[in-house]
């Protein structure tokens, strides 16, 4: 039985050892890549071997200056507090209204928002273009908020299993004291939800960051280039010049990275109570 236990022991270490490798040794390579000269990759350098200056930063101001780094951490953030701001109030709102208010339609509504999951977006992106160029959106910043806004399914169940958790009689008080339907939700039921608004916030800005398909697709001028956009653009002028190439990568991964690490507590938090309310 000993045996048997350190054998699964040493089993389950090493699994993490070999995943955490294989998640780490592309950031490094990337990172070492992104401090070398263009001599040093020329030279045909190994991808793991060091660098001959490990300050050289020359690679991170080309990418800021030539690959319009900048503009597009700009953008990015412009989408990223309006797509966000929308997200938490829209899925609050409207798990508030499915979970507090009995009509006769709330059981197919659950219903077709988990269809709506099930379905591939990429089978409804002529319908979606067609929309979007329709109303005059097409080629401006604001496209892709409104699509992250109205597409994101996963934000209202998770507001919805806190607001499950949330007891009605704080309604019924806050009804006998003349409060209404809005005014329950904005100083009662709001205030209430900040662990999943905290978890919502931090999904949803992942994804909205790291999303390149619905910025590629929707503004395809260079000026209004996200992160995502702006790195893809960034390989056509510099091709074969891998160390600059590297170092707009490292500048796109490291704000996700920080973020992560000082609010992954948050993320599963956010998760853990949800699941069991």
């Amino acid at each position: 039985m000993r045996t048997r236990a350190r054998f699964a022991a040493g089993a389950k270490y090493l699994s993490l050892v070999v995943a955490s490798v294989v998640v780490l040794l592309p950031l490094a390579v990337i990172f070492l890549t992104s401090l070398k000269t263009d001599k040093e990759m020329a030279d045909g350098s190994g991808a793991l071997t060091p660098p001959r200056d490990p300050l050289n930063f020359a690679n991170y101001l080309t990418a800021f200056s030539d690959g319009r780094m900048l503009s597009a951490f700009g953008n990015t953030a412009f989408i990223l507090l309006f797509a966000i701001t929308g997200t938490v109030v829209i899925g609050s709102m409207t798990a508030y209204a499915i979970d507090r208010f009995d009509f006769r339609l709330r059981r197919p509504v659950v219903a077709l928002f988990l269809i709506a999951t099930l379905v591939p977006g990429v089978t409804t992106q002529v319908a979606t273009f067609q929309i979007v160029n329709s109303f005059g959106l097409f080629d401006s910043l604001w496209a892709p908020i409104v699509l992250y806004m109205g597409t994101d399914i996963v934000s209202i169940y998770i507001f919805l299993q806190f607001i499950r958790g949330i007891p009605v009689s704080l309604d019924e008080s806050a009804r006998l004291d003349g409060a209404n339907a809005f005014t329950v939700y904005r100083k009662i039921i709001f205030p209430l939800l900040k662990p999943a608004i905290a978890t919502v916030v931090i999904i949803k800005g992942i994804t909205v960051y790291n999303d390149f398909y619905i910025p590629f697709l929707y503004m395809p001028s260079e000026e209004l280039g996200t992160i995502s956009t702006s790195l893809f653009r960034f390989k056509g002028p510099f091709g074969a010049h891998w160390e600059n190439i590297s170092a707009g990568a490292v500048l796109v991964i490291l704000p996700t990275l920080v973020a992560f690490l000082f609010l992954q507590r948050y993320i599963y938090n956010g998760f853990t109570r949800g699941a069991t309310r």
